[in-house]
């Protein structure tokens, strides 16, 4: 039977595998999703040749990065991007191409919810994900700046999210963890005092469909989203990329 995997650390609170089950049943496909936790990429090969049938994988955190190098290519985007999500596994001999569909499911997902005055956008954290949110932000016309509790040149720190930068910046991307099942009373520590009706706040988490930091947009009056549907774009893009031929 056809494979395809989730890889990454924890997976307590993803649903790619019941999406993809859930997929197969209603279709008729013959293949099976599994989830394989990993604290680190160093057993990927070892996964990858115990399961002959595995023809594609998911990446999530913390991996997105650290698996480009054992790949043997990327598409053009991913390598501009910087991070991947979606591995495509060619048999004989043993090929591994790596995609990002996360832009292309934040692109979509965001995009109707954009108005005029969205002219630039804070992206919270600098992990993989934040790649796609900002390469994703620049093609619609919005500019992103990164924000990061340990600021390099072009960041900010959280400390420097002034009323004028909040006031500036009204588009505001959560790419962090925090919020997360079970953690669920956690939020990104920007003052939300500052959030007004200009706002749109976008969460990456999507479990629990209203993270606290939606939550706390949400009572400010910001038009609030979560990372469901973005989740289930990627998920169709991924599936497109492994079984086109």
């Amino acid at each position: 039977m056809t494979e395809y995997a989730l890889i990454g650390y924890p997976l307590i609170h993803s649903f790619s595998q019941q999406y993809f089950t859930e997929k197969f049943e209603h279709e008729n496909i013959r293949a099976r999703y599994l989830n394989m936790e990993m604290q680190s990429v160093d057993g990927l090969m070892d996964f990858i040749e115990a399961h002959p049938q595995l023809k594609g994988l998911n990446v999530t955190i913390p991996h997105k990065q650290a698996v480009m190098p054992l790949l043997h290519g990327v598409s053009d985007e991913t390598l501009a991007i910087g991070a991947v999500n979606c591995i495509k596994i060619e048999r004989q001999p043993l090929t591994l191409t790596g995609y990002n569909t996360d832009v292309i499911g934040f692109e979509r997902s965001i995009q109707p919810l954009l108005q005029p005055h969205h002219k630039k956008a804070l992206v919270l954290g600098t992990g993989g994900a934040s790649k796609a949110v900002v390469y994703g932000l620049k093609r619609l016309g919005v500019e992103p700046v990164l924000v990061s509790r340990t600021p390099a040149d072009g960041m900010l720190g959280y400390d420097q999210l002034s009323h004028g930068v909040m006031d500036e910046y009204t588009v505001i991307v959560n790419c962090t963890p925090l919020g997360t099942f079970p953690s669920m009373d956690t939020c990104p520590d920007i003052p939300y005092k500052y959030i007004g009706g200009n706002h749109l706040l976008y969460d990456l988490v999507y479990n629990p469909a209203e993270t606290l930091f939606l939550q706390r947009g949400k009572q400010r009056g910001a038009t609030t989203k979560n990372g469901l549907e973005m989740l289930h774009l990627q998920a169709e893009a991924a599936w497109q990329i492994w079984t086109q031929s």
